[in-house]
């Protein structure tokens, strides 16, 4: 992590973190982490060439459609100013903000979370 470890008995005492509450749902949640993973996807992500930051910004400014974004209150990331700032790209972006949510917020709070999702897609 930022000291540079990447062991996996490091990432392990940091997954509660990600998590509103550390309950057994959210425990279960985790212990499903590498079938919900696709790591090699992951790894191609960032590849080179893969981001154009200004045809990304022109394509985002030119979206017509409503966009939601969603930050749990204790997610690392995106972190809930994070999602405001990622509004300012979108020209019809709402942001909403789950209390108590971390980075999983549909385990957190579902009825909190559905009812956001019913809301934004019932307009």
């Amino acid at each position: 992590m930022d000291a540079g470890s990447e062991a996996d008995e490091d990432w392990a005492g940091i997954v509660p973190f990600y998590y509103g509450r550390w309950d057994e749902a959210a425990q279960a949640h985790a212990r499903e982490d590498d079938r919900q993973c696709n790591y090699e996807a992951g790894d191609r992500y960032p590849a080179e060439g893969a981001f154009d930051p200004p045809a990304t910004l022109a394509a985002l400014a030119a979206l017509k459609a409503p966009v939601l974004l969603l930050a749990g209150e204790l997610d690392g990331g995106p972190r809930p100013a994070a999602a405001a700032r990622m509004a300012t790209f979108f020209p019809t972006a709402t942001v909403h903000v789950l209390p108590g949510a971390g980075h999983f917020p549909w385990l957190d709070d579902p009825a909190h979370f559905s009812g956001v999702i019913a809301e934004f897609l019932s307009r």
